[in-house]
């Protein structure tokens, strides 16, 4: 028996296209929120990255306001 084990790496980066599919946002409302400094991120270069954190901030903020 054959037994393949997987392992689950916690991102800490994420390209805006990934943190749109996480967030269930289009591509473009994430480079939006980027630009109008609504979600933080970090860049390297030409480069943009997301922190884990910063995604997780962007949504407990939404969470007071809707509530």
């Amino acid at each position: 028996m054959n037994s393949t084990a997987v392992v689950r790496i916690d991102r800490l980066l994420y390209t805006p296209e990934e943190a749109a599919e996480v967030l269930s946002f289009g591509r473009s409302t994430v480079y939006e929120l980027m630009a109008a400094g609504e979600l933080k991120f970090v860049k390297r270069g030409r480069s943009r990255r997301i922190k884990r954190c910063h995604l997780e901030e962007f949504v407990n903020a939404l969470e007071a306001q809707s509530c």
